[in-house]
């Protein structure tokens, strides 16, 4: 999996209202800091929930999203940095 970063990272927002579009980005890796398993959630622009998923403790993923749908998480552990497919 190779991937180029075209943003800082961080702490996800934990609530619809503190989410984050992470600049547009149709791709974002999620890191769970944490030592607790984590809720993430996107949303649509209407802050309308399109799905969640739990990343473990220490887990990585890469969420592909549209530009305006954005990214909260249970807890500011969870990380967040835009990136594009290299």
């Amino acid at each position: 999996m190779s991937f180029r970063l075209i943003g800082a990272e961080a702490a996800c927002g934990t609530s619809v209202g503190a989410a984050s579009t992470f600049g547009g980005a149709t791709n974002v890796r999620l890191f769970n800091s944490g030592s607790t398993n984590r809720l993430v959630t996107v949303a649509n622009s209407a802050d309308g929930t399109i799905g969640t998923c739990t990343l473990a403790d220490g887990e990585v993923t890469i969420i592909k999203k549209d530009k305006t749908d954005q990214i909260f998480a249970a807890h500011a552990e969870i990380l967040g940095a835009p990136v594009i497919w290299s």
